[in-house]
Protein backbone atom coordinates (compact mmCIF):
# COMPACT_ATOMS: atom_id res chain seq x y z
CA UNK A 1 0.00 0.00 0.00
CA UNK A 2 1.30 3.69 -0.55
CA UNK A 3 4.73 2.57 -2.12
CA UNK A 4 4.79 5.13 -5.33
CA UNK A 5 3.45 7.79 -3.27
CA UNK A 6 6.82 9.62 -3.88
CA UNK A 7 6.12 9.46 -8.33
CA UNK A 8 3.57 11.59 -10.33
CA UNK A 9 1.27 9.81 -13.06
CA UNK A 10 -0.50 11.85 -15.56
CA UNK A 11 -4.02 10.39 -16.68
CA UNK A 12 -5.35 11.21 -20.16
CA UNK A 13 -9.23 10.22 -20.25
CA UNK A 14 -11.97 12.24 -21.48
CA UNK A 15 -14.44 9.64 -19.70
CA UNK A 16 -15.43 11.14 -16.41
CA UNK A 17 -16.77 8.00 -15.22
CA UNK A 18 -13.37 5.99 -15.80
CA UNK A 19 -11.33 9.21 -14.82
CA UNK A 20 -12.73 9.07 -11.68
CA UNK A 21 -12.35 5.46 -10.27
CA UNK A 22 -9.06 5.36 -12.03
CA UNK A 23 -7.66 8.31 -10.51
CA UNK A 24 -9.06 7.03 -6.87
CA UNK A 25 -7.93 3.61 -7.10
CA UNK A 26 -4.70 5.25 -8.09
CA UNK A 27 -4.21 7.38 -5.50
CA UNK A 28 -5.47 5.33 -3.10
CA UNK A 29 -3.77 2.23 -3.64
CA UNK A 30 -0.51 3.23 -4.64
CA UNK A 31 -0.74 6.57 -3.08
CA UNK A 32 0.17 8.23 -6.42
CA UNK A 33 0.09 11.34 -7.20
CA UNK A 34 -2.42 12.03 -10.21
CA UNK A 35 -3.11 14.95 -12.49
CA UNK A 36 -5.88 14.31 -14.83
CA UNK A 37 -6.72 15.63 -18.34
CA UNK A 38 -9.44 15.54 -20.35
CA UNK A 39 -8.06 16.60 -24.01
CA UNK A 40 -5.28 16.75 -25.74
CA UNK A 41 -4.68 20.38 -25.50
CA UNK A 42 -4.99 20.02 -21.61
CA UNK A 43 -2.30 17.51 -21.70
CA UNK A 44 -0.11 18.82 -23.57
CA UNK A 45 -0.61 21.80 -21.50
CA UNK A 46 0.59 20.32 -18.52
CA UNK A 47 3.67 18.79 -19.77
CA UNK A 48 4.89 21.88 -20.89
CA UNK A 49 4.04 23.61 -17.90
CA UNK A 50 4.68 20.78 -15.26
CA UNK A 51 7.73 21.86 -12.75
CA UNK A 52 8.11 17.95 -12.19
CA UNK A 53 8.52 15.15 -14.29
CA UNK A 54 5.96 12.36 -14.69
CA UNK A 55 6.99 8.60 -14.15
CA UNK A 56 4.08 7.42 -16.33
CA UNK A 57 0.96 8.18 -18.55
CA UNK A 58 -1.75 6.33 -19.10
CA UNK A 59 -4.28 7.06 -21.47
CA UNK A 60 -7.20 6.43 -24.09
CA UNK A 61 -6.17 6.41 -27.61
CA UNK A 62 -9.21 8.49 -28.44
CA UNK A 63 -9.84 12.04 -27.43
CA UNK A 64 -12.57 14.34 -28.55
CA UNK A 65 -9.73 16.61 -29.98
CA UNK A 66 -7.13 13.42 -30.42
CA UNK A 67 -9.15 10.61 -32.72
CA UNK A 68 -6.33 8.88 -34.08
CA UNK A 69 -3.71 8.48 -31.51
CA UNK A 70 -2.23 12.14 -31.32
CA UNK A 71 -2.29 11.90 -27.29
CA UNK A 72 0.04 8.77 -27.52
CA UNK A 73 2.31 10.46 -29.68
CA UNK A 74 2.56 13.18 -27.95
CA UNK A 75 3.61 11.00 -24.88
CA UNK A 76 6.03 8.81 -26.92
CA UNK A 77 7.49 12.39 -28.03
CA UNK A 78 8.22 13.42 -24.41
CA UNK A 79 9.34 9.83 -23.72
CA UNK A 80 7.48 9.11 -20.97
CA UNK A 81 6.56 5.25 -20.26
CA UNK A 82 2.83 4.85 -21.23
CA UNK A 83 0.12 2.39 -20.59
CA UNK A 84 -2.80 2.36 -23.06
CA UNK A 85 -6.67 1.90 -22.20
CA UNK A 86 -9.02 1.72 -24.71
CA UNK A 87 -12.31 0.71 -25.85
CA UNK A 88 -10.68 0.70 -29.36
CA UNK A 89 -9.26 -2.49 -29.53
CA UNK A 90 -8.56 -5.65 -31.26
CA UNK A 91 -5.77 -7.72 -32.63
CA UNK A 92 -4.73 -5.70 -34.88
CA UNK A 93 -4.24 -2.62 -32.77
CA UNK A 94 -2.88 -4.28 -30.20
CA UNK A 95 0.16 -5.50 -32.09
CA UNK A 96 0.61 -1.86 -33.36
CA UNK A 97 0.93 -0.20 -29.88
CA UNK A 98 2.84 -2.46 -28.67
CA UNK A 99 5.17 -2.42 -31.29
CA UNK A 100 5.30 1.61 -30.55
CA UNK A 101 6.66 1.21 -27.22
CA UNK A 102 3.94 1.25 -24.64
CA UNK A 103 4.35 -0.73 -21.37
CA UNK A 104 0.65 -2.62 -21.62
CA UNK A 105 -2.24 -2.00 -23.29
CA UNK A 106 -5.84 -2.65 -21.42
CA UNK A 107 -9.35 -2.79 -22.41
CA UNK A 108 -11.72 -0.73 -20.94
CA UNK A 109 -14.75 -2.56 -21.40
CA UNK A 110 -13.11 -6.35 -20.15
CA UNK A 111 -14.52 -7.63 -16.83
CA UNK A 112 -12.00 -6.16 -14.20
CA UNK A 113 -10.07 -3.84 -16.11
CA UNK A 114 -9.89 -1.09 -13.53
CA UNK A 115 -8.01 -3.09 -11.43
CA UNK A 116 -5.97 -4.86 -13.79
CA UNK A 117 -5.09 -1.30 -15.22
CA UNK A 118 -4.18 -0.31 -11.40
CA UNK A 119 -1.85 -3.54 -11.10
CA UNK A 120 -0.37 -2.57 -14.60
CA UNK A 121 0.71 0.65 -13.10
CA UNK A 122 2.27 -1.34 -9.97
CA UNK A 123 4.00 -3.21 -12.16
CA UNK A 124 5.57 -0.75 -14.69
CA UNK A 125 6.06 1.78 -11.77
CA UNK A 126 8.14 -1.62 -9.92
CA UNK A 127 10.04 -2.86 -12.43
CA UNK A 128 11.56 0.35 -13.82
CA UNK A 129 13.24 -0.28 -17.25
CA UNK A 130 14.27 -3.50 -18.87
CA UNK A 131 18.18 -4.21 -20.00
CA UNK A 132 18.66 -6.73 -22.27
CA UNK A 133 22.14 -8.72 -22.84
CA UNK A 134 21.47 -9.67 -26.64
CA UNK A 135 24.08 -11.57 -28.25
CA UNK A 136 24.45 -12.81 -31.40
CA UNK A 137 27.48 -13.33 -33.68
CA UNK A 138 25.56 -12.67 -37.46
CA UNK A 139 26.06 -8.64 -36.67
CA UNK A 140 23.13 -8.31 -39.16
CA UNK A 141 20.59 -10.19 -36.90
CA UNK A 142 21.95 -8.48 -33.68
CA UNK A 143 21.43 -5.34 -35.31
CA UNK A 144 17.87 -6.17 -36.34
CA UNK A 145 16.82 -8.19 -32.81
CA UNK A 146 17.99 -5.21 -30.84
CA UNK A 147 16.21 -2.43 -32.90
CA UNK A 148 12.96 -4.37 -32.27
CA UNK A 149 13.46 -4.48 -28.51
CA UNK A 150 14.69 -0.75 -28.36
CA UNK A 151 11.06 -0.08 -30.59
CA UNK A 152 9.39 -1.50 -27.33
CA UNK A 153 11.45 1.33 -25.18
CA UNK A 154 13.63 -1.69 -23.78
CA UNK A 155 17.60 -0.95 -22.88
CA UNK A 156 20.17 -3.17 -25.17
CA UNK A 157 23.95 -4.21 -24.42
CA UNK A 158 25.17 -5.74 -27.55
CA UNK A 159 27.44 -8.14 -27.75
CA UNK A 160 29.28 -10.40 -31.00
CA UNK A 161 30.48 -12.90 -28.67
CA UNK A 162 30.24 -15.14 -26.16
CA UNK A 163 33.22 -13.68 -24.10
CA UNK A 164 32.23 -10.19 -24.68
CA UNK A 165 28.85 -11.00 -22.87
CA UNK A 166 30.26 -12.54 -20.27
CA UNK A 167 32.60 -9.77 -19.91
CA UNK A 168 29.65 -7.33 -19.63
CA UNK A 169 28.38 -9.80 -16.99
CA UNK A 170 31.46 -9.71 -14.91
CA UNK A 171 31.48 -5.61 -15.16
CA UNK A 172 28.92 -5.72 -12.87
CA UNK A 173 26.64 -3.82 -15.81
CA UNK A 174 22.59 -3.58 -14.40
CA UNK A 175 21.46 -6.79 -16.87
CA UNK A 176 17.74 -8.55 -16.33
CA UNK A 177 17.52 -10.70 -18.89
CA UNK A 178 20.69 -12.45 -21.20
CA UNK A 179 19.14 -12.91 -24.95
CA UNK A 180 21.87 -15.18 -26.68
CA UNK A 181 21.91 -17.00 -29.77
CA UNK A 182 22.82 -20.35 -29.65
CA UNK A 183 25.31 -20.56 -32.70
CA UNK A 184 28.05 -17.94 -31.38
CA UNK A 185 31.45 -17.62 -32.85
CA UNK A 186 33.37 -18.40 -30.32
CA UNK A 187 31.24 -20.63 -27.88
CA UNK A 188 27.38 -22.50 -28.14
CA UNK A 189 24.88 -21.02 -26.86
CA UNK A 190 24.79 -23.75 -23.77
CA UNK A 191 27.86 -23.14 -23.07
CA UNK A 192 27.37 -19.18 -22.05
CA UNK A 193 24.20 -20.44 -20.39
CA UNK A 194 26.35 -22.39 -18.13
CA UNK A 195 29.20 -19.92 -17.77
CA UNK A 196 26.41 -17.81 -16.57
CA UNK A 197 25.09 -20.01 -14.11
CA UNK A 198 28.98 -20.84 -12.66
CA UNK A 199 29.28 -17.25 -11.65
CA UNK A 200 26.30 -16.58 -10.97
CA UNK A 201 24.90 -19.65 -8.88
CA UNK A 202 21.58 -19.52 -7.34
CA UNK A 203 21.01 -15.42 -8.56
CA UNK A 204 21.59 -16.12 -12.31
CA UNK A 205 20.11 -13.75 -14.99
CA UNK A 206 17.44 -15.47 -17.13
CA UNK A 207 18.78 -16.57 -20.12
CA UNK A 208 16.22 -17.00 -23.51
CA UNK A 209 17.87 -19.38 -26.32
CA UNK A 210 17.51 -17.74 -29.97
CA UNK A 211 17.80 -20.16 -33.05
CA UNK A 212 16.87 -21.05 -36.96
CA UNK A 213 17.45 -24.68 -36.25
CA UNK A 214 14.53 -26.94 -36.82
CA UNK A 215 15.85 -29.40 -34.43
CA UNK A 216 13.10 -29.33 -31.80
CA UNK A 217 15.20 -31.04 -29.25
CA UNK A 218 17.60 -27.66 -29.09
CA UNK A 219 15.07 -26.30 -27.23
CA UNK A 220 14.41 -29.11 -25.09
CA UNK A 221 18.01 -29.68 -24.08
CA UNK A 222 18.61 -25.84 -23.58
CA UNK A 223 15.88 -25.50 -21.32
CA UNK A 224 17.28 -28.44 -19.45
CA UNK A 225 20.52 -26.71 -19.26
CA UNK A 226 18.52 -24.01 -17.32
CA UNK A 227 17.55 -21.34 -19.84
CA UNK A 228 14.56 -19.12 -18.96
CA UNK A 229 13.30 -19.51 -22.33
CA UNK A 230 13.37 -20.37 -26.11
CA UNK A 231 12.35 -18.63 -29.11
CA UNK A 232 12.69 -20.04 -32.73
CA UNK A 233 13.29 -18.02 -35.91
CA UNK A 234 11.35 -16.70 -37.49
CA UNK A 235 9.41 -15.51 -34.82
CA UNK A 236 6.52 -12.56 -34.19
CA UNK A 237 7.67 -9.32 -32.51
CA UNK A 238 5.16 -9.09 -30.05
CA UNK A 239 5.22 -12.83 -28.89
CA UNK A 240 9.15 -12.03 -28.67
CA UNK A 241 8.72 -9.09 -26.80
CA UNK A 242 6.16 -10.36 -24.94
CA UNK A 243 8.32 -13.48 -23.77
CA UNK A 244 11.70 -10.93 -22.40
CA UNK A 245 8.98 -9.04 -20.73
CA UNK A 246 7.65 -11.96 -18.86
CA UNK A 247 11.17 -13.07 -18.38
CA UNK A 248 12.02 -9.64 -16.91
CA UNK A 249 9.94 -9.02 -15.12
CA UNK A 250 10.12 -12.88 -13.24
CA UNK A 251 13.60 -11.54 -12.50
CA UNK A 252 12.34 -8.44 -10.89
CA UNK A 253 10.19 -10.07 -8.56
CA UNK A 254 13.09 -12.55 -7.87
CA UNK A 255 15.66 -9.76 -6.80
CA UNK A 256 12.73 -8.10 -4.87
CA UNK A 257 12.35 -11.13 -2.61
CA UNK A 258 15.88 -11.61 -2.43
CA UNK A 259 16.28 -8.33 -1.40
CA UNK A 260 13.94 -8.66 1.78
CA UNK A 261 15.64 -12.21 2.75
CA UNK A 262 19.31 -10.45 2.12
CA UNK A 263 18.43 -7.50 4.27
CA UNK A 264 19.18 -7.50 8.19
CA UNK A 265 15.98 -6.82 10.20
CA UNK A 266 17.30 -3.74 12.38
CA UNK A 267 19.70 -1.86 10.19
CA UNK A 268 18.09 -2.55 6.76
CA UNK A 269 21.70 -3.22 4.89
CA UNK A 270 22.48 -6.37 3.71
CA UNK A 271 22.98 -9.18 6.37
CA UNK A 272 25.37 -11.65 7.10
CA UNK A 273 23.85 -14.72 4.91
CA UNK A 274 24.13 -12.88 1.47
CA UNK A 275 27.19 -10.87 2.47
CA UNK A 276 28.91 -14.76 2.48
CA UNK A 277 26.57 -15.62 -0.54
CA UNK A 278 27.36 -12.67 -2.85
CA UNK A 279 31.28 -12.02 -1.44
CA UNK A 280 32.64 -15.05 -2.96
CA UNK A 281 31.27 -14.08 -6.66
CA UNK A 282 32.59 -10.58 -5.85
CA UNK A 283 36.10 -11.47 -5.46
CA UNK A 284 36.57 -13.77 -8.14
CA UNK A 285 35.01 -11.33 -10.57
CA UNK A 286 37.41 -8.78 -9.43
CA UNK A 287 40.39 -11.43 -9.41
CA UNK A 288 39.43 -12.48 -13.17
CA UNK A 289 39.40 -8.96 -14.08
CA UNK A 290 42.58 -8.46 -12.77
CA UNK A 291 40.60 -5.42 -10.10
CA UNK A 292 42.25 -4.93 -7.11
CA UNK A 293 39.68 -5.94 -4.03
CA UNK A 294 39.98 -6.31 -0.14
CA UNK A 295 37.93 -6.52 2.97
CA UNK A 296 36.75 -4.97 6.07
CA UNK A 297 35.71 -5.64 9.42
CA UNK A 298 34.21 -2.77 11.40
CA UNK A 299 33.58 -2.38 14.77
CA UNK A 300 31.61 0.01 17.60
CA UNK A 301 34.16 0.54 20.02
CA UNK A 302 33.20 0.00 24.11
CA UNK A 303 29.66 -0.81 22.03
CA UNK A 304 28.89 -3.16 25.00
CA UNK A 305 29.58 -0.31 27.82
CA UNK A 306 27.46 1.72 25.66
CA UNK A 307 24.63 -0.58 26.16
CA UNK A 308 24.87 -0.80 29.52
CA UNK A 309 24.74 2.53 30.45
CA UNK A 310 21.98 3.38 28.20
CA UNK A 311 20.27 0.15 27.34
CA UNK A 312 19.89 -1.62 23.85
CA UNK A 313 17.42 0.33 22.91
CA UNK A 314 20.04 3.17 22.92
CA UNK A 315 22.01 0.59 21.66
CA UNK A 316 19.97 -0.13 18.06
CA UNK A 317 19.96 3.55 17.70
CA UNK A 318 23.65 3.56 16.89
CA UNK A 319 24.08 0.47 14.84
CA UNK A 320 21.23 1.89 12.86
CA UNK A 321 23.22 5.62 12.73
CA UNK A 322 26.37 3.55 12.08
CA UNK A 323 24.37 1.33 8.98
CA UNK A 324 23.08 4.68 7.60
CA UNK A 325 26.19 6.98 7.61
CA UNK A 326 28.04 3.57 6.15
CA UNK A 327 25.48 3.20 3.67
CA UNK A 328 25.46 6.65 2.32
CA UNK A 329 29.61 6.74 2.05
CA UNK A 330 29.30 3.19 0.27
CA UNK A 331 26.60 2.85 -1.86
CA UNK A 332 26.05 0.21 -4.43
CA UNK A 333 29.73 0.00 -6.26
CA UNK A 334 31.10 -1.98 -2.86
CA UNK A 335 29.52 -4.74 -0.60
CA UNK A 336 28.49 -3.71 2.66
CA UNK A 337 26.60 -5.81 5.40
CA UNK A 338 26.15 -5.95 8.97
CA UNK A 339 27.64 -9.79 9.94
CA UNK A 340 26.20 -9.83 13.59
CA UNK A 341 26.34 -7.54 17.15
CA UNK A 342 28.26 -4.72 16.35
CA UNK A 343 30.48 -5.65 13.79
CA UNK A 344 30.15 -4.46 10.02
CA UNK A 345 32.48 -5.91 6.83
CA UNK A 346 32.63 -4.28 3.57
CA UNK A 347 33.99 -5.93 0.26
CA UNK A 348 35.58 -3.07 -2.16
CA UNK A 349 34.98 -3.49 -5.78
CA UNK A 350 37.59 -2.31 -7.72
CA UNK A 351 40.04 -0.80 -5.23
CA UNK A 352 44.13 -0.35 -4.73
CA UNK A 353 44.26 -1.50 -0.95
CA UNK A 354 45.63 2.35 -1.16
CA UNK A 355 42.27 3.21 -2.20
CA UNK A 356 40.43 0.84 0.07
CA UNK A 357 42.45 2.13 3.17
CA UNK A 358 41.56 6.35 2.73
CA UNK A 359 37.89 5.18 2.07
CA UNK A 360 38.04 3.18 5.31
CA UNK A 361 39.88 6.71 6.97
CA UNK A 362 36.70 8.47 5.74
CA UNK A 363 34.15 6.38 7.69
CA UNK A 364 36.21 6.23 10.52
CA UNK A 365 36.64 10.12 10.99
CA UNK A 366 33.35 10.50 9.47
CA UNK A 367 31.36 8.69 12.18
CA UNK A 368 33.42 9.87 14.85
CA UNK A 369 32.74 13.12 14.18
CA UNK A 370 28.68 12.27 13.85
CA UNK A 371 26.46 13.10 16.89
CA UNK A 372 23.60 10.50 17.40
CA UNK A 373 20.52 12.10 19.71
CA UNK A 374 19.04 9.23 21.80
CA UNK A 375 16.61 10.65 24.93
CA UNK A 376 17.45 14.21 24.36
CA UNK A 377 21.18 13.32 24.86
CA UNK A 378 23.93 13.40 22.69
CA UNK A 379 26.48 10.61 21.83
CA UNK A 380 29.23 10.09 19.38
CA UNK A 381 30.91 6.56 19.17
CA UNK A 382 34.32 5.71 17.50
CA UNK A 383 35.36 2.81 15.42
CA UNK A 384 38.31 0.25 15.15
CA UNK A 385 38.59 -1.30 11.13
CA UNK A 386 40.70 -3.66 10.12
CA UNK A 387 41.30 -4.36 6.55
CA UNK A 388 43.03 -7.54 4.53
CA UNK A 389 43.90 -7.07 0.89
CA UNK A 390 42.70 -10.06 -1.54
CA UNK A 391 45.22 -11.42 -3.94
CA UNK A 392 44.78 -14.61 -5.05
CA UNK A 393 41.70 -16.99 -4.46
CA UNK A 394 41.20 -18.86 -1.38
CA UNK A 395 38.44 -19.79 0.89
CA UNK A 396 36.25 -16.15 1.46
CA UNK A 397 36.58 -17.66 5.51
CA UNK A 398 40.24 -16.65 5.11
CA UNK A 399 40.05 -13.21 3.83
CA UNK A 400 37.19 -12.67 6.33
CA UNK A 401 39.86 -14.08 9.45
CA UNK A 402 43.10 -11.99 7.82
CA UNK A 403 40.83 -8.83 7.83
CA UNK A 404 39.55 -9.69 11.62
CA UNK A 405 43.21 -10.44 12.72
CA UNK A 406 44.16 -6.61 12.07
CA UNK A 407 41.19 -5.40 13.52
CA UNK A 408 41.78 -7.73 16.72
CA UNK A 409 45.37 -5.33 15.89
CA UNK A 410 43.74 -1.75 15.69
CA UNK A 411 41.73 -2.53 18.88
CA UNK A 412 44.91 -3.93 21.09
CA UNK A 413 46.28 -0.73 19.46
CA UNK A 414 44.26 1.96 20.91
CA UNK A 415 41.23 1.35 18.64
CA UNK A 416 39.60 4.48 16.22
CA UNK A 417 42.07 3.28 14.10
CA UNK A 418 42.29 1.79 10.40
CA UNK A 419 44.89 -1.50 10.40
CA UNK A 420 46.07 -3.26 7.73
CA UNK A 421 49.19 -4.57 6.17
CA UNK A 422 49.67 -0.93 4.91
CA UNK A 423 49.53 0.95 7.89
CA UNK A 424 52.35 -1.92 9.10
CA UNK A 425 54.30 -0.83 6.29
CA UNK A 426 53.97 2.48 6.88
CA UNK A 427 54.87 2.55 10.24
CA UNK A 428 57.59 0.03 10.23
CA UNK A 429 59.14 2.68 7.38
CA UNK A 430 58.42 5.67 9.35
Amino acid sequence: MQKHRDKRLLLIEDSRMFATALKHGLEVTHGLNVTHCASLKAAREELAEAAEGFSLVVLDLNLPDAPNCEALDLVLHERIPAIVFTAAFNDGTRETILSRGVVDCIVKNEPDSINRLIAAVDRALANGRTTVLLVDSNLASLHDLAGILREQRISVVEASRGDAALHVIDAGDAIDVVVTDTNLADMAGAVLLKEIHDRQGDEAMPVIGLSDEGDARLAARFIEAGGADFVRKPFLEAEFCGRVRYAAAMQKRMQALRRVAASDYLTGIYNRRHFFLTGPRLVDQCLRRGDGTSIAILDIDHFKRLNDTYGHEIGDIVLKHVARRMKALVGEEHLLARLGGEEFSILFNGLSVREAFAFCERIRLGLAKSKIVADDEELTITVSVGLATIEAPESFDNYLHAADQFLYMAKHAGRNRVMSELALLDALAS
